[in-house]
């Protein structure tokens, strides 16, 4: 059984079109939710939750989130890139206000997390860094028994530092309280660290949707001394860069005249595909 599945979720805008969109999240596993500004990304997730009013079917764990709706809520905590609370509001205050919406909240969990997380209840809102905030938002998203984390932009505004103990709880969140994870980042990197799967939106519809070792092996980065170079070897999404060319070519692909292949990050397929996608090769 699948943690999440999402089939042909579809949401018409005047200028902008989620089409018939479809994955998964398997139990126990971090996928990472991946496109640019304007791909759809936080449209999925909106239409995931329910919080704009999309066609198509989403089920948690089995459960129908439209028939079960309040049961499948109970099983999802969600944790936004923004923590937009009244600022003078202490984190004692914010929790008593949320606890009363989960009949399956656990006061002791969330003892043990805000510890674990080194939170004071009476601190205000104000006084919380960008870190402290999202380790609070994930404190009262697991309190409640939730087993599928949905963030979107969760590291946005966040230091390197802050975001590498970010992916540190998360991954031991999902080994310890075997939670699953879907996210929306900008930051790669991060995905590289701790994602099982990608799930890669381009203008509103799926490109990839596979476990992060499959999309990395399916493609090169090659480097060419000249256009015609990349050109002649049919590269993907030909960009200039400082010494040449680059572009992406088929994993199978070892050796090239005049190139030189490395192996491609998720930043390197992403603007490489929406180059091609663009039209053009350079």
């Amino acid at each position: 059984m699948n943690a999440l599945e999402v089939k042909e979720l579809k949401k018409v805008y005047p200028e902008f079109t989620l089409d018939k969109v479809s994955f998964c999240v398997q139990q126990g596993h971090i996928s990472g939710l991946i496109g640019r500004n304007g791909a759809g990304k936080s449209t999925t997730i909106k239409g995931i939750l329910r919080l704009i009013n999309a066609e198509g079917r989403v089920s948690a764990f089995g459960k129908d989130f439209v028939k079960e709706e309040m049961a499948v809520k109970q099983m999802i905590g969600y944790v936004g890139g923004g923590f937009r609370y009244y600022p003078m509001n202490t984190l004692a205050a914010i929790r008593k206000s949320y606890a009363p919406f989960y009949p399956t909240w656990n006061q002791s969990k969330y003892e043990k997390f805000m510890s674990k997380f080194e939170l004071i209840e009476n601190k205000k809102v104000k006084e919380l860094s960008e870190g402290m905030k999202v380790k609070f938002a994930l404190a009262l998203a697991l309190s409640h028994g939730a087993k599928l984390l949905i963030m979107d932009e969760p590291t946005s505004g966040l230091d390197p530092l802050s975001r590498e103990e970010f992916c540190d709880i998360i991954l031991q969140l999902v080994r310890e309280e075997g939670v699953s994870v879907l996210f929306s980042t900008h930051t790669t990197t991060d995905l590289m660290r701790i994602a099982d799967d990608i799930v890669y939106i381009s203008r509103g519809k799926i490109l990839a949707a596979c476990p992060l070792k499959e999309l990395l092996d399916k493609y090169k980065l090659a480097q060419f001394s000249s256009l015609a170079a990349a050109t002649e070897a049919k590269a993907i999404g030909v960009k200039p860069v400082k010494d040449g060319y680059e572009g992406l070519i088929p994993c199978n692909v070892q050796r090239l005249k005049n190139a030189t292949i490395i192996d491609a990050t998720i930043d390197n397929i992403m603007v490489h595909l929406e180059k091609a996608k663009r039209g053009g090769r350079c």
